[in-house]
């Protein structure tokens, strides 16, 4: 912020003086205002007045000349001066243009179109080309162009299902029905598995200057401390999310244990007299549309709690719309970016300080049961499921009740 300071008063000061100032007294400013700033200074001058770093320095040596011999030497004539490389080197542009346009057409074995495409490398392949020209002045004529730095951006989500947007309408108007009729809605997801220990967390947090926290340089797993699997369930009515820490395994087995725990720790004082819960989930994972033992467990979570379970899954490869990844997971990470996860108890307390300003409240346990993988649900087994498929994409969306013993 101190920098930028200086340099906005700086820039105030040369465009207050440039209109007096001829070629050489505005170089022999500039170069007062570097040396006075002292290293970095003929940077920061440069970028705040647009004089070269090449007219600053010519500046700083004519510093070290007596006035007297200031008088001596005449301004140039009109027109003197180097041309530009526009002038020289007129089809400099548009050679550079080709290197980095993906579409153009040129060599295609050419490593430099289709790999690294740095000032460095660009200049050197112009200069082979027989242009003059160095990376910095490569570097503003990309900007010139129009080009930047960019990153990827993921946009493309691939195949579309045909019935995708269908299937989005089908999901908000089962959520504005339950919410009409006051039953609880949730979303639910497993967050991204995480490490256990001293490892290096994205994003930076605030410490004492020049005392940064420090963590192992590579990221091997302990097997003491393991992973931390955080499955969450957020509350789309209340904005209130419930993230059980599991040791073991995600499992459909973890997942529907998460939703118990959840009910009895946060959904079932608040919906007293709820005799339905929806959930949506993405297609795939621990929650899949296809998974057998999922169905099973919602089954019997259903005969535990006395509540008919509908099940809405969003389509293949929009996981990304599930609302509890940009309303509370989303949250979490930025919480605890630039924290070290060194245990579960302390990822577990992380994530439970998690608030927004609309009002998050978010709870966290830890689940230190055993949730071994390779169940294998027979059809047989299946059946037993009280199953009752919606009429659009039963594979997608279905009830599960009470079976008929425990009604």
């Amino acid at each position: 912020m101190k920098q930028e300071i200086i340099e906005a008063n700086i820039r105030q000061r040369f465009f207050d003086l440039a209109p007096v100032l001829d070629e050489r007294e505005r170089r022999l400013w500039a170069a007062v205002e570097a040396k006075s700033l002292g290293y970095g200074g003929i940077s920061l001058v440069a970028t705040a007045t647009g004089v070269s770093r090449r007219a600053i320095h010519v500046g700083l040596k004519e510093l070290c000349v007596s006035p007297t011999a200031w008088l001596a030497h005449r301004m140039r004539c009109p027109g003197g001066g180097r041309k530009s490389l526009h002038q020289t080197q007129p089809d400099l542009p548009a050679a550079l243009d080709a290197l980095v346009e993906p579409t153009s057409r040129g060599d295609p074995e050419s490593p430099l179109r289709w790999t690294c495409k740095g000032v460095r490398r660009l200049a050197a392949e112009l200069q082979e080309q027989g242009f003059c020209v160095g990376r910095q002045k490569v570097a503003d004529l990309l900007h010139d162009l129009g080009y930047s730095l960019q990153a990827n951006r993921k946009t493309r989500e691939g195949h579309h299902h045909p019935d995708r947007n269908a299937q989005f309408e089908h999901i908000a108007a089962a959520v504005c029905a339950f919410q009409a009729r006051r039953q609880p809605v949730i979303s639910v997801d497993t967050k991204k598995k995480e490490l256990v220990g001293d490892f290096k967390n994205n994003g930076r947090e605030w410490r004492p200057q020049r005392n940064p926290e420090p963590v192992r340089v590579h990221d091997f797993a302990d097997k003491q401390l393991g992973k931390a699997i955080p499955y969450g369930i957020y509350d789309l009515t209340a904005n209130t999310g419930w993230v059980s820490v599991g040791r073991d395994h995600d499992t459909a087995a973890f997942a529907v244990e998460a939703i118990r725990r959840w009910w009895h720790r946060l959904g079932q004082p608040m919906y007293r007299h709820a005799s339905e819960l929806l959930i949506t989930a993405d297609g795939g994972g621990s929650n899949g549309s296809r998974s057998r033992l999922w169905k099973v467990s919602l089954q019997q979570l259903a005969d535990d709690l006395g509540l008919a379970i509908t099940v809405c899954h969003f389509p293949p490869g929009t996981s990304k719309w599930n609302k509890i990844e940009h309303r509370l997971f989303s949250q979490i990470s930025t919480n605890w970016r630039g924290r070290p996860l060194t245990s579960h108890e302390v990822i577990v307390e992380l994530i439970a300080n998690t608030t927004t300003q609309t009002g998050l409240r978010v709870h966290a346990d830890l689940d230190t049961n055993r949730y071994p993988t390779g169940i294998k649900i027979s059809k047989k087994q299946l059946e037993t499921v009280n199953l009752f498929p919606a009429d659009f994409h039963g594979d997608w969306n279905y009830s599960i009740r009470p079976s008929t013993a425990m009604i």
